[in-house]
């Protein structure tokens, strides 16, 4: 969701709902304009089984491209509180053309879901491309996470699962994957320290209502512990490319965990747009994403290779 940082200053949860619910159809159109036809759609799969939307995705596959292809799964943003998969579909189909298969999913969102919730669906997600993806022409061994904002958390917090066995205990997550190749991540909450500074966009009631219920108890920022992805990185994190604008809320955060990936060893690539807005990658008529989808896109190609042989 594009949101103007210095307009607003601790935003309330109820608020943040509010200016969502106002924005999303504007996004939605403007996000879909001129929809790509060069790509085969598949909507609103149940990933889980309970007729759900939150429980439902989208694979985009590119035409008459010889697999097995890459997979790009994708976490859309908007404050834990909001947001669709609906308003990415031009977004990952994009990508999808240039050369992978992309699932665009959602998941359950607060107040009536925690982090709990939210990391057992992106993990669902995962359990469904093991055993489905082929289907469509994907390859389950080359799997790139990405997402934006508070999906890009989620991704970046489901990676740093998947080689960590507390964090994946703490939300009762078992191995589905045997690995994850990359992380993407677009204006992304990725450091919760931020939020506890002075003047930080989001109150901290967001991060009260991610909090399972048995972390309520503890000191909120021994809490945020769990939510935050930089406090998981190490030598395992797979390799990233991180985009950011410095007009990002999150700017700062995604600094840092730059920071923290290189001096933990792994790979990474940034991008750094100087006048932008939160999450202006998912706007294809924002004249700094074609030169991101490139890099993405070469990104993927890198981390997830065609195998040899």
């Amino acid at each position: 969701m594009a949101v103007r940082a210095p307009a607003l200053r601790r935003v309330p949860v109820w608020m943040w709902r509010a200016l969502m619910a106002h924005l999303a159809p504007r996004e939605l159109r403007r996000f879909n304009a001129n929809p790509i036809s060069d790509v085969s759609y598949t909507l609103d799969v149940d990933y889980v089984g309970d007729g759900t939307r939150e429980h439902r995705l989208d694979v985009i596959a590119p035409r008459d491209i010889p697999g097995p292809l890459p997979v790009y799964v994708y976490f859309h943003g908007g404050g834990w509180t909001s947001g669709d998969k609906s308003a990415l579909t031009k977004y990952c189909a994009t990508q999808a053309l240039g050369g992978m298969i992309v699932v665009n999913a959602n998941y359950r969102m607060a107040p009536r879901a925690t982090m709990q919730h939210m990391m057992q669906d992106a993990h669902a997600v995962l359990r469904w491309i093991s055993t489905s993806i082929a289907e469509f022409g994907g390859d389950p061994d080359r799997v790139v996470l990405g997402g934006d904002s508070a999906g890009g958390q989620i991704s970046a917090l489901l990676a740093a699962s998947t080689t960590d066995a507390e964090l994946a205990r703490h939300y009762g997550l078992a191995p589905v994957l045997a690995t994850v190749r990359g992380v993407v991540q677009h204006c992304s909450a990725v450091d919760f320290s931020v939020m506890f500074e002075r003047g930080f966009i989001l109150s901290l009631e967001f991060v009260r209502m991610l909090l399972p219920r048995r972390d309520r108890g503890l000191p909120l920022r021994s809490a945020a512990h769990f939510l935050s992805p930089i406090e998981w990185v190490d030598s395992t994190f797979p390799p990233a490319l991180v985009t950011t604008s410095r007009k990002d809320p999150f700017y700062q955060a995604n600094l840092n965990f730059i920071a923290e990936l290189m001096r933990n060893g792994v790979p990474v690539e940034s991008h750094i747009d100087e006048r932008a807005d939160h999450t202006w990658q998912q706007d294809s008529h924002h004249p700094g994403s074609a030169v991101v989808y490139e890099r993405l896109q070469a990104f993927v190609r890198r981390v997830a290779p065609v195998p040899v042989g």
